[in-house]
């Protein structure tokens, strides 16, 4: 008998699976345990295929493959590579001790080449977890894996190549990591959007913070050129949050086969037609939907009220907890899902409700409908609220452009430090994640801002989620100005960003 260390995907996170295998006497029979899914039965006839096209002859016997431990469900192509080389260990066309301390994976096309598979990244950290020194995958993603220090990695494109790499007919070079530059779309600058001065001071403060923001306004107005500009006044990715965010597109079969770490924060704009389970994730086997992949990132819903209201509903809880749970007969999976949500929609189905210019073709009736379609939960969930009207003439023929997004980053940069400070001791990281225990100490005010939203919780009836979201964006505008203690005027812009404009006597 002899085994070999692969893995086996739970969310984001591999876990450790070891392949035996056992070659007795007795009739010709190829046999797989340890609750194999259907592609992986369906691998035998991959593998006997390989192993004859590679030039060794499939044992006689009875074969017998465990993939252990055996009460964690498998699925996938990926233990292609270990069967057929456990398989030839086991007969002794390959030495026992040139796979010990190895991590192996890998699809097996039938003349034995190996192709691509998902999750190799998050193989490589749990080798790197449990000590394993060297690691063979498939050349395609060689560069995912490789991003991992203190781990040999060896990209293969056959099995032929690699089963003469072990018997040191050939060597395969060591793969070093390679930062390429990354391919991002092309990004607008704030400075040549017209006007809208009120709309980008609160993506700036929504940036800083991770604050959820929701946009406004008749068509035409500028609310998408708004949120597909946002990512360019976003700070880069963290190591570890740029680690995060290429094990979710690894595991989602995202990762383009020549990326390493992804650099840049992610932004996803699903159709409003996209399904529940497009969107939060699921499956018979759990898969990241689109808000696990704009973690860290942006996720965009344009004309949110066209989204079926029971899709937007599954927000609600990754929302507030910034993760999402999916329950499986098999298994229960999380997945992160810590993104800024912004969200465009019209004020009415026609879209001129609040044009001045323009004239409302919708009944009363249709307005209801049209507001129905987003739950108040839901709506309560938007730090920010930003009415985007159009703009004058005399605007849009100005040649004056406004500030840049470099310089708007800077500020958001700086102010993201004095929270990273803050929170150094905490799994919190931006504003919006404080939590209600802390919400006391990190939202300290001054008396005259306490009297102030003590003004707006009785004459606008706000809701306890309510009232901690205003302290939070208050605090993050107080950042921004480089302030200890939110100010009066700090939590005035906040409430304004809200809706509620007050003025205290």
């Amino acid at each position: 008998m002899f085994s070999i260390t692969s893995s086996t995907t739970v969310g984001i996170e591999a876990v450790p699976v070891t392949v035996e295998t056992d070659v007795s006497n007795g009739m010709n029979q190829f046999t797989i345990v340890g609750l194999p899914d259907a592609s992986i039965k369906e691998s035998r006839d991959r593998i006997r295929a390989a192993i004859k096209n590679t030039g060794f002859p499939f044992p006689r016997g009875r074969i017998t493959v465990n993939l252990a431990p055996a009460d964690l469900r498998k699925q996938g192509p990926l233990y292609d590579l270990p069967i057929a080389l456990s398989i030839l260990a086991t007969r002794g066309e390959i030495p026992l001790h040139t796979l010990e301390n190895t991590v192996v994976l890998g699809e097996l096309a039938l003349d034995g080449s190996i192709r691509p598979v998902r999750g190799v990244l998050t193989t490589a950290r749990m080798a790197q977890r449990i000590q394993k020194k060297i690691m063979f995958v498939p050349k395609e993603n060689e560069q995912e894996a490789a991003v991992i220090n203190d781990l040999a990695v060896y990209g293969v494109s056959s099995l032929r190549t690699l089963i003469d790499h072990l018997l040191h007919r050939i060597t395969i070079t060591k793969t070093m990591y390679v930062r390429r530059e990354q391919k991002t779309e092309e990004q607008m600058c704030f400075s040549f959007i017209k006007g809208q001065d009120f709309a980008k001071r609160g993506l700036e403060i929504a940036a800083a913070g991770g604050h959820n923001i929701l946009l406004s306004g008749p068509p035409g107005t500028g609310k998408t050129l708004l949120a597909r500009s946002f990512p360019s006044i976003l700070p880069p990715l963290t190591e570890e949050e740029s680690m995060e965010v290429t094990s979710i597109a690894s595991v989602a079969g995202e990762l383009a086969s020549s990326d390493g770490l992804i650099e840049t924060r992610p932004f996803r704009s699903p159709h409003h037609s996209s399904s529940a389970v497009s969107l939060v994730g699921g499956g018979t086997w759990p898969t990241p939907g689109e808000i696990s992949l704009a973690h860290r990132g942006v996720l965009f819903l344009d004309e949110l009220p066209e989204f079926p209201r029971h899709v937007l509903e599954h927000l609600r809880g990754p929302l507030e907890d910034g993760v999402v749970t999916i329950s499986r007969a098999q298994a229960t999976v999380k997945f992160p899902a810590r993104f800024l949500l912004i969200a465009a929609m019209n004020p009415c189905p026609c879209g001129y409700a609040s044009d001045p210019k323009r004239r409302c073709v919708c009944t009363s009736f249709q307005r209801q409908n049209y507001e129905k379609r987003v739950s108040g939960p839901l709506l309560d969930r938007f730090d920010l609220r930003i009415e985007v009207a159009n703009l004058s003439k005399e605007i849009l023929l100005s040649e004056v452009h406004s500030e840049t997004s470099v310089s708007i980053r800077e500020r958001i940069v700086r102010a993201r430090k004095k929270q990273a400070d803050r929170f150094f001791d905490s799994a919190c990281r931006l504003n919006a994640e404080i939590s209600p225990a802390r919400i006391e100490q990190v939202c300290a005010m001054t008396p005259s801002a306490k009297a102030l939203l003590s003004l707006a919780i009785d004459s606008q009836s706000l809701s306890p989620r309510a009232t901690s979201r205003i302290r939070k964006v208050a605090r993050t505008i107080a950042d921004l100005a480089e302030s200890e203690s939110i100010e009066e005027h700090h939590l005035a812009e906040a409430l304004q960003f809200r809706g509620q404009r007050l003025q205290q006597d």
